[in-house]
């Protein structure tokens, strides 16, 4: 869709604007377009008290449902209630392995469509598609899924078979894009666009509205065919943040962090690779963090029989570490990357440049009875980085501030990302929990209401995905629902007004005209 900039009309204001063409902006334009879940007729949830609750108004949609009253008493491995409540009725009791049906029954009904727009950088699918092709996604295929379009459906009409009931982030990414050609989305749908500011202005008529702006990459005809930017400037009376957090690394703030060797994305190791800038002969590479995209570092090196040093501040056994979550059948290379934190931590002492040299120096047959299961790896459990330095040094604190030099080729900061919120007035931080800080998806989430994902700060404004604590795509539909209810819900509310203000201005009317004036 080609955006333009001109000056608004009151029919030039769009009832929502989605900022981010991820997989939360397109489950929530789905939910927009008029595809409306009700319970199916057949339909049965294993939760007896959530299908009594269902079953009181089964001629009501889901949208048009109390959802707090639903949410009472479902549980769910997420803190957000809606998040629970949808995913229940998604996939009912999948968390133990079940493959109930959903109570669930879609139906089509234009009428209830709202006009709405998505912006996003790229194609449908956002981050999914700069993420690596080929490693297996952490969640399984049924949790990628969109209402209305069977992952595993989808991927047998390419002949693939599901992997251990996993995909790859490639196929995941071409899944999305294909949902919002078949769903029927992409006239919604804006690519190409970055925005550059989100504030609140009054309209000549006094309507006060969100003018969003930004730029729109698109080609330009001439003699030769070149993209440019293009500025634009839309208007809505509501707002939905749906931006992810992948775009701006998180740093350690330390001494040398700027250096040449110190990267930032595991993308970065695959150019080293890539390359030839990194094999086995290289110097061993360090490794920071203990999160998923650490553990793809460390089996990408290792793969590579590139020797890597691993420093994280959590214990092995904190339950708080994702490893600890995650079944062992389901993920085994995760679980090999924990094994080899457990196993072979550094010990005071010991020379860890000699420890993996030694233990990658073992000839193949000798290493199968070796103490070490994975020669060249050495971890450092509840160590943190204190400074890195030019010569290559990298300078790790343990407990009792006992110190530790690694000489490395590489450093790896795998902690996660910020999300880029740049078009909010101070990057977002008013909507935060905690406004002095930067938002972040773990420690400081946009503050929202729990049953409608509206910011407490400022009305009209919603946050939903990452943005809100929510990392895995199977609760972030929760925020979807809970955002469409509530904006059906302002709808109505809308309605009720005028027609209560047209019945005023009538009757008022028809007294004015009985009246007599005396002489």
């Amino acid at each position: 869709m080609d955006l333009r900039n001109k000056e608004p009309l009151c029919e030039d204001v769009l009832p929502v604007v989605i900022i981010g063409n991820g997989p939360s902006g397109i489950c929530l334009s789905y939910l927009l377009s008029g595809y409306t879940p009700y319970l199916s007729p057949e339909g049965f949830h294993p939760n007896p008290v959530l299908h009594s609750k269902l079953s009181q108004n089964p001629h009501l949609s889901l949208f048009e449902q109390d959802l707090e009253y639903l949410c009472e008493g479902v549980e769910g491995r997420s803190s957000n209630p809606v998040a629970v409540l949808f995913d229940s009725l998604l996939l009912p009791d999948s968390d133990f392995g079940l493959d109930y049906a959903s109570p669930l029954e879609w139906r089509y009904d234009p009428e209830r469509a709202t006009p709405h727009l998505v912006l996003g950088k790229g194609p449908p699918g956002g981050a999914w598609h700069a993420m690596e092709g080929s490693m297996l996604t952490l969640s399984l295929a049924d949790w990628m899924e969109l209402p209305g379009l069977k992952l595993k459906d989808w991927m047998r009409e390419k002949r693939r078979n599901v992997r251990n009931d996993r995909a790859t982030p490639a196929e995941i990414a071409s899944y999305y894009q294909h949902y919002v050609r078949q769903m029927g989305l992409e006239r919604s749908f804006a690519c190409g666009t970055t925005v550059t500011s989100v504030r609140r202005v009054s309209l000549s008529s006094g309507h006060s509205v969100w003018k969003v702006q930004g730029l729109q990459r698109r080609a330009v005809e001439g003699e030769e065919q070149t993209d440019a930017e293009i500025p634009f400037s839309v208007w809505a009376d509501n707002v939905v943040l749906a931006t992810g957090t992948h775009d701006i690394p998180a740093r350690l703030g330390v001494e040398g962090e700027t250096l040449p060797f110190v990267c930032h994305s595991f993308w970065e190791l695959e150019a080293a690779i890539s390359s030839g800038r990194l094999d086995r002969a290289s110097e061993p590479i360090l490794v920071v963090g203990a999160g998923l995209t650490a553990a793809d570092a460390i089996l990408a090196a290792h793969h590579l029989n590139t020797p890597v040093y691993h420093a994280f501040r959590r214990s092995v056994a904190d339950p708080a570490l994702i490893f600890n979550q995650l079944p062992k059948l389901l993920y085994p290379e995760y679980h090999k990357v924990h094994q080899m934190m457990s196993q072979q931590q550094h010990q005071p002492g010991e020379s860890p440049a000699g420890m993996v040299s030694q233990r990658l120096s073992l000839p193949r047959d000798e290493r199968a009875s070796s103490p070490c299961s994975y020669p060249g790896y050495l971890s450092f459990p509840k160590h943190r980085v204190v400074a890195f330095k030019p010569d290559g040094k990298c300078v790790l604190e343990g407990e009792g501030g006992r110190q530790t030099v690694l000489q490395v080729s590489m450093a790896l900061v795998l902690i996660g990302a910020h999300p880029n919120l740049s078009f909010l007035p101070e990057q977002g931080r008013p909507l935060s929990l905690e406004p002095d800080e930067p938002v972040s998806c773990r420690r400081n989430p946009v503050d929202v209401d729990p049953y409608t994902y509206e910011s407490v700060k400022e009305a009209g404004l919603y946050a939903m995905g990452p943005l809100v604590g929510e990392n895995f795509v199977r609760f972030l539909k929760g925020g979807a629902l809970a955002i469409v209810c509530d904006l059906a819900r302002k709808q109505t509310m809308s309605r009720q007004k005028n027609v209560q203000e047209r019945s005023a201005g009538h009757s008022l009317s028809c007294q004015l005209s009985n009246c007599t004036l005396d002489a």
